[in-house]
């Protein structure tokens, strides 16, 4: 009978296995009181895109290919690969990533019974020495007995998942792994987009380099012309001093570009995992570097390679879970417990066969009063379920504001660009006429001083403009979680 009762007790168990407390997760929607934006804005000044847009699915494990291949510079391709090879942070950010895929498996352990040999409370092999007055049928023995006690036991423990407790944990441990490769994914794209922000910097900083290392040859023939008119009575003291000015002016540039370049390359160097001290890239680029087209219109499912958002959309799903967790903690709890091994007063008859013993049966654990701990555990895992709610929404709206940005400084950096050329083109054409009137004797030296620094400037807004359009393509390629593909185009 008593056996009939054991296994009716693990059937029914069994049975109520497949419930699961707690609420099953859904995706909550992105922005809570209005939809998603259909299109950019068409209203804003850059009117940057005309594509619809709709509900993302995060998809970080898509394949975001070798997005900074759209530049066309080998050198950055060498210096992406060392960089994605050898950085330490994402070294770090893939153990993490190996980290929780353990936790994720060992929280898949609770499913199974759980098997121990040894272990006995008062040791396998013990001595004792029982008391006098130890009681027995209600009097004191009378007699002391010492004798050794051996055992080998074995322990069996499972955990009956009523009412998904174990579950809800995988659950969130899985999640949480998913969320550690969204991560890894997220810190590959972070260094890689620096690497490529670092290394056009460091292009940008070598043109303006020679450009003012030619316009220094440039002003020097100026101040030697000009010392030569002032030899033979044509030119004054003020006109040299003026052409001695806007030379020492322009070499004293030189130092603050070496020094901003190294800055730069040691911080390539860092990100590539190699020591700054000898680090180098090579300088003589095939050809510039040219600003990657941008399609009057972007696919939405762009957006959906953003690893953060998947990140932060997978800590969402394990918050959840983590809800079902505190849940189960209002119900029993039920355990199948087993003890068998084998016993003996003797080392000798130890391991025979009537030395064996055997126990096996449920036990059932209800939480009656825990002084309001369970409630504000559950209260505890609802609140940390809203927080990552906020930051879901907050990562997206921050996604598209991302996006905006860097479509609007494609278009208006490119409109600078090109009235900044125009400009370049009239100060040159300024320094030509000045030069001319100057050499006739029909000005003073200010003039051609005026317009030297002026066509100086203009050359150095259009270099730096150029590395300026460059950081604003990897700002919407990193807002966009990676490139887009060659069928957008």
């Amino acid at each position: 009978m008593r056996k009939y009762i054991f296994i009716g007790v693990v059937a029914l168990a069994a049975g109520l296995a497949g419930c699961v407390v707690g609420p099953d997760y859904h995706r909550p929607n992105a922005l809570p009181n209005q939809p998603l934006p259909q299109n950019f804005d068409d209203n804003s000044p850059a009117n940057t895109n005309q594509g619809n847009w709709k509900i993302a699915e995060p998809s970080a494990n898509l394949p975001r290919g070798e997005w900074w291949g759209v530049f066309g510079d080998p050198e950055l391709n060498r210096l992406e690969t060392l960089a994605l090879t050898n950085n330490q942070n994402l070294a770090a950010a893939a153990e993490r990533f190996e980290e929780s895929r353990a936790l994720a498996s060992a929280a898949n352990a609770n499913f199974y019974p759980q098997l121990a040999a040894g272990g006995t409370p008062n040791s396998d092999i013990n001595r004792q020495r029982t008391s006098v007055n130890q009681p027995q049928n209600g009097q004191p023995a009378g007699a002391a007995h010492t004798y050794d006690t051996f055992t080998a036991p074995l322990y069996l423990g499972w955990e009956i998942d009523l009412w998904g407790r174990v579950r809800r944990q995988s659950e969130a441990a899985h999640a949480l792994s998913a969320a550690s490769a969204d991560d890894l994914e997220s810190a590959r794209l972070d260094v890689a987009a620096e690497v490529a922000d670092d290394f056009f910097m460091v292009r940008t900083l070598d043109d303006e380099y020679a450009l003012i290392t030619n316009t220094i040859e440039a002003y020097q023939r100026s101040l030697e012309l000009t010392q030569n008119r002032r030899s033979g009575g044509i030119a004054s003291d003020l006109d040299v001093a003026q052409a001695a000015t806007i030379l020492h002016s322009a070499e004293a540039q030189l130092p603050e570009l070496k020094l901003r370049r190294a800055e730069r390359l040691h911080a390539l160097a860092v990100l590539c995992g190699e020591s700054p001290v000898d680090f180098f890239i090579a300088t003589s680029a095939p050809a510039a570097a040219t600003v990657p087209e941008i399609p009057p219109s972007l696919p939405s499912e762009l957006l959906e390679h953003r690893p953060d958002i998947a990140a932060v959309e997978r800590r969402m799903a394990a918050a959840n879970a983590d809800v079902g967790v505190a849940k189960s903690a209002f119900f029993p709890a039920v355990r199948i417990n087993g003890l068998a091994g084998f016993q003996s007063i003797d080392s000798s008859s130890w391991f025979n066969w009537p030395s064996r013993f055997w126990s096996v049966g449920p036990s059932v654990q209800l939480p009656l009063f825990t002084g309001g701990f369970n409630r504000a555990q559950l209260a505890a895992a609802r609140a940390a379920y809203n927080e990552t709610v906020a930051d879901y929404r907050q990562t997206v709206l921050g996604a598209f504001g991302e996006v905006e940005d860097a479509l609007a400084a494609q278009l208006l950096l490119a409109d600078e660009w090109n009235a900044e050329n125009q400009a370049l083109a009239s100060s040159r054409r300024t320094l030509e006429i000045a030069n001319n009137r100057y050499q006739s004797g029909l000005v003073t030296y200010l003039d051609v001083a005026t317009a030297q620094t002026d066509a100086l400037n203009h050359e150095q807004a259009t270099v730096q403009l150029a590395g300026a359009r460059l950081t604003a393509a990897i700002n919407l390629i990193k807002a966009l979680g990676c490139g887009w593909p060659p069928a957008a185009k």
